[in-house]
């Protein structure tokens, strides 16, 4: 084990001074701390608009959106202005017995945005998907049912990491070390058309799909507490993308079985799949849907679960007990909950004068002409897209390591992108323009191509 010690004075701020102190006093998450020692970090100083800044003055296109977060690119002044006025007003205050105009608006606004009209306010991802799996739960504790407390996920899902989240997620990467604490859910056949059957179509793959979960309800329906399924796309999964047919299905099939359906929109919301909301591409009206990343624009952390009006009448009752007694210190943080208001206004309100959904339209039409290409790439296996979401699947034979390797190969093209084991993906945020989008499609073939032509000794499977 390295031998810590002391941290360089606060003063050393060169890139080489600052990814050493981080190494020794930051744990950095998704990342086997010892690689560090050989593997640089890459220090940050500012970003704007889809740039970031290394601490050396170079520049790198934030391909991923930082982890799925950034939607309008950093610092956008709409937003940096409704969380700097907010700040002059109220920064922080308890939400148990008080409340404040930011939350309430942002609430107000979501439920007329998806039908579900009662908010819970949370700081993350994962966090929200532990409020959804208690809420559907306790809901059906409280309507009587109290055996049903199981839960249904699909093969590839991902939920988060949190100990309730990782026992609905189905990658072995992040839930076998913790496989011992977990309440394992059933695990149901996923509609990623890369799981198609041989001559089998999307339509006819999500019916298939379908009629799996409804054999298995016809039998637990009676245990079954809710599926949960993120809507179009399974991100951690490697970008599996499937047709909105299979929501259209699930949700009749929940309906007619009693089982709560969750749609985690957590990374597919806020325009990500062509619409504001991907299940609204399916028509539906799902029991409980889950929001984080985009919400704020990648600026301040939030999370909500949004509940129908059945789900909610559960809790309301002159018995404490039957409430809805879960809580987090930042819930509906006035900061966090101002720039979630503001990215809705540019939403409603459009860039430079334009439609969000418009000029995104517009990017992937050049960037699927920019990328062909990389789609022509003999090392390339498969290609999807859906609205702003791009991914391929790379022939890594002979590569050891590629995720890995090809981060830091794109880190020399001056771009962000982690690919998830052998898939690589786009995530840009909305605000690109033709010269970046130009730079990416370039920069990522290079990219594979130096990978292809130097494997290295790369061996980390990074998100």
């Amino acid at each position: 084990m390295t031998q810590r010690r002391a941290l360089h004075p606060p003063s050393m701020t060169t890139a080489d001074d600052l990814a050493e102190r981080s190494r020794r006093a930051v744990w950095h998450p998704c990342t086997q701390m010892k690689r560090l020692e050989t593997e640089p970090l890459l220090p940050i100083a500012s970003a704007e608009g889809p740039w970031l800044v290394g601490t050396d003055g170079r520049r790198y296109l934030d391909a991923v959106s930082s982890w799925w977060v950034n939607l309008f690119g950093h610092g956008h002044p709409a937003i940096r202005g409704a969380i700097e006025d907010q700040l002059a007003t109220l920064d922080h205050v308890m939400l148990a017995g008080l409340t404040h105009e930011p939350v309430v608006r942002l609430a107000e606004r979501l439920g007329e945005l998806t039908g579900l009209g009662h908010a819970f306010f949370a700081s993350d991802g994962a966090s929200a998907t532990e409020i959804a799996l208690k809420m559907s739960a306790h809901a059906w504790r409280n309507a009587g049912k109290p055996a049903k407390c199981e839960f249904v996920g699909l093969q590839g899902g991902y939920h988060g990491e949190t100990i309730g989240a990782l026992a609905v997620t189905d990658i072995r990467l992040f839930r076998e070390a913790y496989a011992p604490l977990l309440r394992l859910a059933a695990v149901l056949p996923s509609p990623d058309t890369r799981h198609a059957l041989a001559g089998e179509d999307p339509r006819a793959q999500a019916e298939r799909c379908a009629q799996a979960l409804e054999r298995y309800l016809a039998e637990h329906e009676d245990r079954t507490a809710a599926l949960i399924v993120e809507p179009l796309v399974q991100c951690a999964a490697g970008f599996g993308m499937h047709d909105a047919h299979y929501l259209k299905l699930v949700r009749q099939i929940c309906r007619r079985h009693q089982v709560h359906l969750i749609c985690d929109e957590i990374a597919v919301g806020f325009g990500r799949t062509g619409t504001l909301f991907a299940h609204q591409q399916a028509g539906i009206v799902p029991d409980l849907v889950c929001l984080s990343k985009g919400l704020t624009g990648g600026t301040l952390p939030l999370s909500v679960v949004l509940s129908s009006d059945a789900v909610y009448e559960r809790f309301y009752d002159d018995r404490g007990v039957r409430g809805f007694l879960h809580s987090h210190s930042y819930t509906g943080n006035p900061l966090a909950c101002r720039a979630a208001l503001a990215v809705l206004d540019l939403f409603e309100q459009g860039l430079e004068g334009e439609p969000v959904f418009e000029r995104n339209r517009r990017s992937t039409e050049t960037l699927n002409a920019l990328t062909r290409p990389l789609d022509e790439h003999p090392r390339v296996r498969g290609r999807r897209q859906l609205g702003m979401l791009w991914a391929w699947d790379i022939d890594s034979r002979g590569l050891d390591g590629f995720a890995g390797a090809y981060h830091f190969a794109a880190r020399e093209q001056g771009l962000l992108l982690r690919p998830i084991g052998d898939t690589l993906y786009f995530m840009p945020p909305y605000v690109c323009d033709d010269a970046a989008l130009e730079q990416l499609a370039e920069g990522a073939l290079a990219a594979l191509e130096a990978v292809t032509a130097q494997a290295s000794g790369w061996s980390v499977s990074l998100r």
